[in-house]
């Protein structure tokens, strides 16, 4: 049996190892009693011990994180009675082992609950969490490798994003050059059209053709 086995019913006290799973509930094992039995769906919910986050003043943790902290402590902080102590001693506990608990958002009968469990899995000696810190580490690798390759995609998107108009700016740039030196050519060819004809009546051509008509005509 491992802590990742263990749940909490809804509607029911204590904690249970899942034995299977069905399309219609689950098969449990009570760790008080060692008792069987089968959880509808209809009429319960099964949570994993370790899904469960709990709030801080920071991020939220998981529970197990709590149960570590109530195992270090426990040498020198004893436990606090969920049945015996008051709501500020049960508040003042998880102050002391762990003072970033946020005693604002988590309800006392939370708390209770989670002393309630503890127990139950020291006395079934399941408060080992070292599967639980692996899976964790690795997850936080594979969020870090994923954090980088969205770093390199962004950086390959905002370099082509950048590319494009360079491109077009420089495609831009041609096409009016060459539009500027056909603008350039073609008055220059009539200028010297204009140039040639002036040059013509200076020499006297155009009179000349006009004799020679007259004199056909005598």
């Amino acid at each position: 049996m491992q802590y990742r086995e263990i749940v909490a019913v809804t509607g029911l006290g204590g904690l249970y190892q899942l034995l299977a799973t069905k399309s219609d509930g689950a098969i449990v094992r009570n760790l008080t009693d060692k008792s069987t039995k089968f959880i509808s769906a209809r009429l319960h919910n099964v949570t994993p011990l370790e899904s469960i986050e709990v709030y801080t003043t920071g991020d939220n943790v998981r529970l197990h994180h709590v149960f570590q902290k109530m195992k270090d402590n426990e040498s020198t902080v004893p436990l606090a009675d969920p049945k015996k102590a008051d709501n500020n001693g049960i508040k003042h506990y998880f102050k002391s082992i762990f003072p970033e608990f946020d005693d604002e958002r988590v309800y006392v009968s939370d708390m209770k609950k989670m002393l309630k469990w503890y127990d139950l899995l020291k006395e079934n000696d399941l408060l080992n969490f070292e599967e639980q810190k692996a899976a964790e580490e690795e997850a936080a690798k594979e969020q870090i490798e994923q954090e980088k390759i969205n770093e390199i995609e962004e950086e390959a998107t905002v370099a082509t994003t950048e590319e494009k108009p360079a491109k077009k700016a420089r495609a831009k740039k041609a096409a009016d050059t060459e539009a500027s030196e056909a603008g350039e050519e073609k008055p220059v060819k009539k200028a010297r059209a204009k140039k040639a004809i002036e040059a013509s009546a200076e020499e006297g051509e155009a009179p000349k053709k006009v004799a020679r008509k007259k004199k056909t005509e005598e």
